[in-house]
């Protein structure tokens, strides 16, 4: 085997040749031994060539936690409550009908849904849900972990198939890779025991894709995780991309201080940038690349979409999980854009255009 060079690699993906593809081996040397300036560089060229140099997409959307009760208990997570607790709940489908008339008064047509994995809240509540979201009050849904997916399939006794096919049919139309955090059976058997294995997300997500029920895969790192299953990681992305095609974003961003007793450390910004330009370098049939404002802040991100980004998956109009740092509203996300000197477009989830709403804040 030839021996390895950071310039050899970075020139041949530029070069745009069939055999451009960097390999897995090529892409762990070169989260060791790049610079940032070359890694940033040769991401923020390919972004470049497939979107320009300055268009950076966003969005506007409601996230709809349907309940807080999950069975999963993942080490990381703050917001899960055990089906006992006394501060869990579950929204009844008039509180879930005010989140979504909440939402459309500030613009929003697009509704995120998750919750956890909560065998009191089935298939058939989804459907109700989903049929008041996109039924009755016209909006887009996107919705359901994995974890949730498998979850509804378990307490119905159905296919997970069958389960995609009425939710789909409910009103669904796309689904987020979450709960993927990294997919290392060795990571997730130390931060999340009870959540699906690395073979479940991907049959999972395949299985959706499948049905039409296209969307995003993301990487949450910071923890216990090597380089070599960071790279692991992407490499089961791609080839479940190049099956599929479902995947219309990738996002990288980094576990987030929730509880106390979680293995957390402390990512640089240059780490996370690195990561970033790795992932629009590596995942090369994967149209676009986000930015996590919300988990990594707005200078931070400002930078990332200088390094291979160009989306950045706001504006969040609720979020209970996480702390959001993100602008809020529409107006207050372009103004940060255009004071970077980028050019704002405004997308649906799928990542077609989207007129602006004119009743947004």
């Amino acid at each position: 085997m030839p021996e390895l060079s950071v310039s050899d690699i970075l020139s041949r993906a530029l070069s745009g040749a069939p055999q451009a593809r960097i390999s897995p081996e090529e892409a762990l040397f070169l989260l060791r031994n790049a610079s940032l300036d070359e890694l940033t560089a040769a991401a923020r060229e390919i972004k470049s060539r497939r979107h320009g140099a300055n268009v950076v997409g966003y969005t506007l959307f409601q996230v709809v936690n349907y309940t807080n009760v999950c069975r999963i208990g993942c080490s990381f997570c703050s917001f899960c409550r055990k089906s006992e607790d006394a501060d869990r709940w579950t929204l009844t489908p008039s509180q879930l009908r005010a989140k979504g008339l909440g939402a459309k008064s500030r613009g929003a047509r697009q509704i995120f849904l998750q919750g956890g994995v909560n065998p009191a809240f089935g298939l058939e509540k989804a459907e109700e849900a989903l049929r008041l979201f996109a039924g009755e009050l016209g909006m887009e849904v996107r919705g359901f972990s994995p974890a949730e997916l498998l979850g509804f399939a378990e307490t119905s006794g159905l296919p997970l198939e069958t389960v995609l096919r009425r939710l789909k049919a409910a009103g669904l139309s796309s689904v987020p890779g979450a709960g993927a955090e990294v997919l290392s059976d060795r990571v997730r058997a130390i931060l999340s025991p009870r959540k699906p294995s690395t073979a479940e997300w991907l049959r999972t997500m395949e299985a959706c894709h499948r049905e039409g029920l296209r969307g995003t895969a993301n990487i949450v790192f910071g923890s216990v995780e090597t380089d070599e299953e960071v790279v692991e990681h992407l490499r089961l992305v791609r080839e479940l991309q190049d099956r599929t095609g479902g995947f219309h974003s990738f996002v990288a961003w980094t576990f987030q201080p929730q509880t106390r007793n979680f293995p957390i450390r402390d990512v640089s910004p240059g780490e996370y940038l690195r990561t970033v330009a790795l992932c629009r370098l590596f995942l090369d049939n994967v149209d676009h690349v986000e930015v996590s404002l919300l988990g990594m802040g707005p200078e931070l991100g400002m930078r990332a979409l200088r390094g291979g980004g160009d989306d950045v998956n706001s504006v969040v109009l609720e979020e209970n999980v996480l702390k959001s740092r993100a602008p809020t509203t529409v107006a207050g996300m372009e103004e940060l854009l255009r004071g970077e000197g980028f050019v704002p477009q405004f997308r649906a989830f799928d990542f077609s255009d989207m007129e602006r709403p004119a009743d947004a804040p």
